[in-house]
């Protein structure tokens, strides 16, 4: 089974992605601040990353540049999922190092976990 780390503060959103990613078959953990995400990419060794922009401690981005700075989290692949639409902020989190970016308002639920099995399905995980 597929590990994923979904780092998000707002607890409501949390428990309906932890919800609907584990119907689909997949072990999760959580994160509600930056910090915590770093060490949770430690010590669960996710095989991907579900990651909010706007939070406290470390904002997404600078999530995303600390696990691009250690060795051991780069490979790690990230999808950012966030509120923020503009192209610079997507090209911004693009840039330090996500593989992907999402809008949460542009898809369900469902379609995110769908999104995620076809990411990983091209990187032979689970």
């Amino acid at each position: 089974m597929a590990k994923i780390l979904i780092v998000e503060d707002d607890l409501l959103l949390h428990k309906m992605y932890r919800k609907k990613f584990e119907v689909a078959g997949f072990v999760v953990d959580a994160a509600y601040d930056g910090e915590e995400a770093i060490g949770k990419m430690k010590t669960f060794a996710p095989d991907i990353v579900l990651l909010d922009v706007m939070m406290p401690k470390l904002n997404g981005i600078q999530v995303l540049e600390k696990a691009q700075a250690d060795s051991t989290l780069r490979h790690i692949p990230v999808i950012v999922l966030t509120n923020l639409g503009g192209a610079i902020d997507a090209q911004t989190a693009l840039k330090k190092g996500a593989v992907s970016y999402m809008v949460k308002s542009d898809f369900t639920p469902s379609e995110v976990v769908a999104k995620v099995q076809e990411f990983l399905s091209t990187r032979k995980v689970g």
